[in-house]
């Protein structure tokens, strides 16, 4: 006689029989193992080649002036113009070394850069926390085919956990409303499977890390 059971039920009949049987689990400490392997390197170093990986570009700096040096010089090679930076504290910066840079919102379609601080550095994922709880809101990390982001090395935690942490305690109750995790520059590969960066953001990510270990 001819077997009429359909796919469906004879898949139903193997799952009603794993269920019947008592199995022991194959994995007993499956969930006491570590999700990442031990790694030696500082967190800076995993962050450097975890960003790097992902198509961002890296740059330690051990202090202000080497940074003011650094974004003088790519400025200079990319033909950078119209640089926007909205927070007091970058202001501050970037006023005290003469650099010229754009605090309202005037011609901001024109941006060149978009320049901003942010909320933590993911080392694991080489990825960037960044919110709208300051003067840079939504538009300045987003719109600019550039991003730049300046972070201090007492920003850099391991995990996402952490950097969550360091936004619950800066923001208490208060917590802003918009919180992204930036891994790289805008990509999709959606057209005809190749891919594309900056196709819904900036083209380029730069993260300058600023040595505040010796800062007061």
């Amino acid at each position: 006689m001819r077997d009429i059971t359909t796919s469906k039920e004879k898949l139903l009949k193997k799952i009603r029989k794993a269920l019947l049987e008592k199995r022991d689990n194959p994995y007993p400490q499956l969930e006491d193992l570590p999700l990442y392997a031990s790694n030696e390197e500082i967190p800076e170093v995993i962050f450097a080649e975890q960003f790097t990986a992902v198509n961002g570009q890296f740059v330690f700096c051990e202090d202000e002036v080497q940074f003011i040096e650094t974004l003088l010089t790519l400025a200079e090679e990319r033909n950078w113009r119209k640089i926007y930076c909205w927070e007091p504290g970058l202001q501050e910066i970037l006023t005290r070394f003469e650099y010229p840079f754009y605090e309202t919102d005037k011609d901001f379609e024109q941006a060149d850069v978009g320049f901003t601080f942010c909320e933590a550095l993911i080392a694991r994922n080489g990825s960037i926390l960044l919110s709208n709880g300051n003067m840079a809101g939504r538009r300045l990390s987003i719109y600019p085919p550039v991003h730049i982001v300046l972070a201090y090395t007492s920003q850099m935690v391991l995990d996402l956990k952490d950097g969550f942490k360091l936004i619950k305690k800066k923001y208490d109750n208060q917590l802003p409303s918009m919180i992204s995790n930036v891994t790289g520059p805008s990509r999709t590969a959606d057209i005809e499977k190749t891919l594309v960066l900056g196709a819904h953001g900036p083209k380029e990510l730069f993260v300058f890390l600023l040595d505040d270990s010796n800062l007061s």
